[in-house]
């Protein structure tokens, strides 16, 4: 009878503390099976193996510009440092897609007010790097920008959330609120590229929130007179503008970028056969598509368009069934910024937006960016998991309008 009790599974008191603790595990990895979203899990590791080819096409050009007489530099200097970064990148989500949906809740709000604290630092005790301060060095290297990354859509979404216990609570408020010290915070770095993300996802939130056109308006409104005054204060984002609406010299980094996707025809010139990437500044990060571009070819781009485009796909698919209002706003918000520089990256390279100077997520070499991406991944994963048995009634958002 014992022997049958024990291959039942049913408990055996005469186990050991690290039998049953073992047999806990195994447990509860077959829950977070059951219930995390594996297509996008799968999606998102296949583009960060194609990050890794990637930069290692790119790493050489990068490598050899900033090699001195001093110190020269490996051709795979920058894609041994991407695969660590990527190994920590892997930890941080599966570990985060590990979290129960409240627990990742906590977590996301935490991290978010922390990273606001520390965007309050920066200004003050900051590192500037090419004119603008955006890191902070305690012994390590912190870009508090990409790390709210992960809290923000979080942070948010619990605030907006709040309307369905207490629809007196000024949510949409406090939101614009937090947006604009957002926007501050970043534009005195300056960082024009982040504080249009999270403007975008923001945005995102705030629609699927049900709030009013005239406060719609009024948000496009003060967009746009930010916008203005950026072009009139902040140099740097001024030419940017005029060059990609009145034309710039040969060699600007945006038309360097597009004679480089354009040099590998459909089908590329092979690795480590491109020759325009060396003259490319940043091939490794921030033009790592045109690099794609030029030795894998542009079917290799659309390839890589079209992974993206499922991702959000997915992830709005997974939404439609789901009942519960933060779950909704949260996976937005993720997918909103993950969509968002992914495909600011790439009309920049393809010379159809003004330079931002933002990574193409998961694929461009990155220390800051490739984790805090993995972790908003991780993240977007664990509250987005659900039981696979439990039918859902579908997501309205015309419920959300008449509720409010």
């Amino acid at each position: 009878m014992a022997t049958v009790a024990s291959n039942s599974g049913a408990p055996n008191p005469g186990a050991s503390s690290s039998q049953r603790y073992n047999r806990n595990r195994r447990s509860q990895l077959a829950i977070w099976w059951q219930e995390i979203d594996r297509t996008t899990l799968v999606l998102v590791l296949i583009l960060m193996a194609i990050g890794a080819v990637a930069v290692a096409a790119g790493s050489p050009a990068s490598a050899r510009r900033l090699s001195t007489s001093a110190e020269k530099l490996s051709q795979l200097h920058f894609f041994y440092l991407h695969m660590r970064w990527q190994i920590i990148g892997l930890i941080a989500m599966f570990w985060a897609s590990t979290l129960t949906k409240d627990n990742a809740r906590r977590f996301g709000i935490l991290l978010g007010g922390a990273m606001l604290v520390a965007l309050v630092l920066v200004p003050l005790v900051g590192s500037e790097v090419n004119g603008a301060k955006r890191w902070l060095r305690f012994g390590i290297s912190l870009q508090p920008s990409e790390f709210l990354k992960c809290g923000f859509p979080i942070l948010l979404a619990w605030i907006l959330s709040w309307r369905a216990r207490d629809p007196n609570i000024p949510v949409v408020g406090i939101c614009f609120g937090l947006m604009g010290l957002l926007g501050a915070l970043l534009m005195l770095q300056p960082d024009f590229g982040s504080t249009m993300l999270f403007s975008g996802a923001f945005l995102v939130l705030i629609l699927l929130s049900g709030i009013e056109l005239k406060r719609i308006g009024m948000f496009f409104g003060a967009g746009i007179a930010g916008l203005v005054l950026m072009y009139f204060t902040y140099d740097n984002g001024r030419n940017r503008i005029d060059n990609f609406l009145f034309g710039g010299t040969a060699f600007d980094q945006v038309d360097l970028a597009q004679r480089t996707i354009l040099n590998g025809g459909w089908t590329g010139l092979g690795f480590w056969m491109g020759t325009r990437k060396l003259a490319l500044p940043e091939a490794h990060t921030d033009y790592i598509f045109s690099v794609i571009g030029e030795e894998f070819g542009l079917l290799a781009c659309m390839i890589i368009v079209m992974v993206y485009l499922a991702i959000l796909t997915r992830v709005i698919l997974r939404l439609v069934e789901e009942e519960d209002l933060f779950t909704v706003l949260a996976a937005s918000g993720f997918a909103a910024q993950f969509g968002g520089q992914a495909f600011i990256n790439i009309l920049v390279n393809l010379q159809l937006f003004p330079s931002k100077g933002m990574t193409l997520p998961l694929i461009s070499y990155g220390g800051s960016s490739t984790v805090a991406m993995c972790l908003s991944m991780g993240l977007l994963l664990a509250v987005t998991r659900r039981n696979p048995f439990i039918k859902r009634e579908k997501f309205s958002l015309r419920a959300i309008g008449e509720s409010q």
